[in-house]
């Protein structure tokens, strides 16, 4: 890719335009001698973070990759990713590490890491905020660096749902990387706003918006937590992203994901998608999992199994019943009542929220210890029973379960939005 000079884009920047029009005629149409690779790609989206893309070949690029159908192969997205990664803001990840090695408390096959959950979005059934619900419960147990941002494709997104929660929202734009680690010295749980952690992204965004497909970006998101300071696994770094959960919004995505997050070190991740094309563990029927595990050698291995309500011991229930279409505000309330311990043992939407809690712990392998002792309303009896993919998924559940039933959620929810507030703009 050439460069050509031009003039500043913004005060300041003194970068020269790349000229993407040799990559560009080599992708489109399909056939070319030599196709674009995966590195090739990635290199050219790089340039979009810091502005050295024209309008025109960017929005190009964008469409190229989708109707080429290189922005759903695997190691496009995990290329894009670790470019993506290696753009954003710069997380001191000796401090950080230092404090997710004090705070992070080891059980079963849980190290004490950072986790996540997260999903694509696009799967068009505006379903209550389960991963952002998820992750809060999961900090009982875990420690969640849940990535996040607000809703591009439903009402209601993981940032819309906090900054409407009363009687005073967390100040999610106050976590940086210089207050990151200070964080997590007092709560178990962070929310990373995209926007914060990812600033090249804003040279992206209006092109996006005058798109009317879905870009790599959609997709390359989830992949890209800031925390994951390590997405090339020859790197001597050890990444504090120990376990995610991603759900994608067709099936087709799901080995895809798989792939590209074993390309990307990934050692412990489990990618979901419901029957119904849903980006979330179903509450209404059959899920298809993808799990990354390391077996003999560290090698990371893709296991392909089903998981039904069923398996956590809960029955199922339509999608129809789980708040669909709801404004931020309304999903805020029911996301307080739940923390608050306040919604019945059989309402559909805590149903989901526990089935999905409880795969991010499975994941995690906290739910692979024999004992328990978690304190204030835990009866100490582990369920050992197994069910697909070898997961103790209703161990699971008996843990988020706790995590309502004992306060812990709710105080790990209180410590969050103190210590936020409590940060400079």
């Amino acid at each position: 890719m050439a460069s050509i000079p031009s003039q500043p884009t913004t005060a300041g920047d003194q970068l020269p335009v790349v000229d993407l029009k040799p990559l560009l005629t080599r992708l489109w149409p399909a056939g070319h001698p030599q196709p674009a690779t995966a590195d090739e790609i990635a290199e050219a989206i790089s340039h979009f973070f810091t502005n050295q893309v024209s309008d025109v070949q960017a929005s190009s690029l964008l469409v190229g990759l989708h109707f080429t159908g290189l922005d759903r192969r695997a190691d496009v997205l995990a290329k894009t990713a670790s470019a993506m990664l290696k753009a954003a803001a710069r997380i001191d990840a000796t401090e950080l590490q230092a404090v997710v090695e004090k705070r992070g408390r080891k059980e079963g096959g849980y190290n004490g890491g950072l986790c996540d959950i997260v999903g694509t979005g696009g799967d068009s059934h505006n379903t209550f905020n389960i991963s952002t619900t998820s992750s809060i419960l999961a900090a009982s147990h875990l420690l969640i660096a849940k990535h996040g941002n607000k809703a591009s494709t439903s009402k209601s997104g993981s940032a819309d749902l906090l900054a409407n929660m009363a009687p005073r929202p967390p100040q999610i734009s106050r976590i940086r990387p210089d207050t990151i680690a200070r964080l997590y010295d007092e709560t178990n749980y962070a929310f990373l706003f995209a926007p914060v952690f990812h600033p090249g992204m804003r040279h992206v965004a209006p092109i996006r918006k005058q798109l009317p497909w879905r870009t790599v970006f959609n997709l390359v998101g989830p992949l890209a937590n800031p925390v994951d300071l390590t997405s090339d696994p020859s790197s001597s770094t050890t990444t504090l992203l120990e376990a995610r959960m991603i759900g994608v919004a067709r099936k087709d995505l799901g080995p895809i994901f798989a792939d590209a997050l074993r390309l990307g070190g990934s050692r412990k991740a489990l990618v979901v998608c419901g029957d119904e094309e849903l980006d979330e563990v179903s509450c209404a029927g059959d899920t298809l999992c993808w799990r990354i595990a390391p077996a003999d050698g560290d090698e990371a291995v893709v296991e392909h199994f089903r998981l039904h309500p069923r398996d956590f011991g809960l029955p199922a229930n339509p999608l129809s019943t789980v708040s669909p279409g709801k404004e931020p505000a309304e999903n805020a309330a029911i996301l307080a009542k739940i923390l608050s311990g306040e919604v019945p043992d059989d309402d559909p939407i805590l149903h989901f929220v526990l089935i999905n809690t409880a795969a991010l712990l499975v994941v995690s392998g906290i739910c692979d210890s024999d004992t328990s002792d978690m304190g204030h309303g835990d009866d100490g009896v582990v369920i050992t029973e197994r069910g697909p993919g070898g997961g103790r998924w209703k161990e699971g559940v008996r843990r988020a379960k706790w995590a309502i039933k004992s306060g812990e959620a709710l105080r790990q929810w209180n410590n969050f939005v103190e210590v936020t507030n409590s940060f400079s703009e």
